[in-house]
């Protein structure tokens, strides 16, 4: 799965001159919280976040009056606050690479751009939805936690039993397990009721983490 086919798109972005309320309005009401910043020529220059626009603002001890806050506000421009240096991804960058990239670096989400435009942004809220997908969360059938061997193969024997007995597997995912040696294992079958499934896999599993119908 590559980037462009799970981001954002068309997305809102700002002129580097806007005022940082602008930008503020513009999140609000759109309920987001980055906005890519464009030069005149659509090439991206910068991105800002709700953490820049918390940053700029004034403390809460402050002893100037609302009017004087407005117009220290109004006067402070996107290009003031936002990041310059702005980690990108392309539409053909793998998702993992894409998830990598923001939990290594801290961050939330990462513009897409094609010669320097922006042409979408993945987000964190993009990933979560592909994690929903990844598990199955919104299909019906019994969810089965297992632990299995790390070798060839204990995979491809779990998932031929519970085909040859009946079962459609509709989500699967596998994640380290509690030792290098072993890794585990996540689906969500249908066809098969849980007590049945559970004596199925037994001899094909080192152990049991969770199995419950949903």
């Amino acid at each position: 799965m590559l980037v462009g086919e799970r981001m954002s798109h068309p997305v809102i972005t700002i002129s580097p001159s806007s005022p940082m309320q602008e930008a503020h309005k513009l999140m609000r009401d759109e309920k987001i919280r980055r906005l890519p910043v464009v030069d005149k020529r659509g090439k991206l220059v910068g991105i800002i976040s709700e953490s820049d626009l918390l940053n700029a603002s004034p403390s809460v001890a402050t002893t100037l009056s609302v009017w004087e806050l407005n117009y220290l506000l109004s006067k402070i421009t996107v290009k003031e606050i936002m990041t310059s240096n702005v980690i990108t991804a392309q539409a053909d960058t793998p998702l993992e690479d894409a998830a990598r990239n923001m939990v290594d670096n801290k961050i939330g989400g990462l513009p897409v751009v094609r010669n320097g435009e922006v042409v979408g942004i993945i987000t964190e809220t993009d990933l979560f939805k592909v994690f929903l997908e990844l598990l199955g969360a919104r299909e019906s059938g019994v969810r089965l936690s297992v632990l299995i061997p790390h070798i060839p193969g204990s995979l491809a024997q779990l998932t031929r039993t519970i085909f040859e007995s009946g079962g459609n597997i509709v989500a699967l995912g596998q994640f380290l397990g509690e030792s290098s040696e072993n890794r585990e294992v996540t689906m969500k079958v249908r066809n098969i009721d849980e007590s049945a499934l559970e004596e199925l896999i037994k001899p094909n599993v080192e152990k049991i983490i969770d199995i419950r119908p949903t």
